[in-house]
């Protein structure tokens, strides 16, 4: 199965999401780890109701987070230019110059078991962000053929998942998505691994 079927999936996506550019991911985490590599993040700001994943990356990447309570709904920036919007579903809801982090998970609206997509202000962040989710390789050119330049990470969305997608997108576009709060997730500070860190 081609790889240009993930392209005519990144098309579709940002066009409904009203960006310009996506970059389809594994993983909504992988594509906010892929942001935060490339603008070389050193802080971010966390919810601390949000999923596990998100604070752990500060570990990860080794980088330093804050709490935060904000009472977030659809999507909440860990910087000013990067946003984890792993449960938005909302025509035309891209916001400029930003990167946005949506998921596929099984849980979310568009259900495709895992995935996500990040949208890109321009060709440039959709350029290296694609690299950076592709082993560094330029799509479409075999990887032996390549004189790889920069470092990469196998967080690249399959074919397979990329026409699942393309296959339930109609559905999801039809159908009004669940609303999620800030709530719906547990307070991570009052679990044991982060009960050293200061609430902001």
């Amino acid at each position: 199965m081609s790889f240009e079927i993930v392209e005519k999936f990144e098309k579709e996506i940002a066009s409904f999401f009203g960006a310009p550019y996506a970059v389809a991911v594994d993983s909504c985490t992988h594509g906010i780890e892929l942001c935060l590599r490339y603008k070389l993040v050193k802080k971010i700001i966390v919810p601390s109701r949000t999923y596990v994943s998100i604070p752990f990356l500060a570990n990860k990447l080794k980088i330093d987070f804050e709490w935060s309570h904000e009472q977030w709904t659809d999507y909440y920036f860990l910087t000013e230019d990067i946003a984890d919007a792993a449960v938005l579903w909302k025509r035309n809801s891209y916001i400029k110059e930003k990167l946005m982090s949506v998921s596929f998970q099984y849980q979310k609206h568009l259900s495709l078991g895992r995935g996500g997509v990040i949208l890109c202000p321009n060709t440039t962040d959709h350029y290296h962000l694609k690299k950076m989710s592709y082993d560094g390789r330029v799509p479409g050119i075999p990887w032996r053929e390549q004189n790889i330049e920069s470092i990469g990470y196998h967080y690249y969305m399959t074919p397979e998942t990329a026409k699942l997608g393309l296959k339930k997108l109609d559905t999801a576009i039809s159908i009004s998505p669940k609303q999620w709060r800030y709530n719906d997730w547990p307070d991570l500070t009052k679990m044991k691994i982060f009960n050293n860190k200061i609430i902001k």
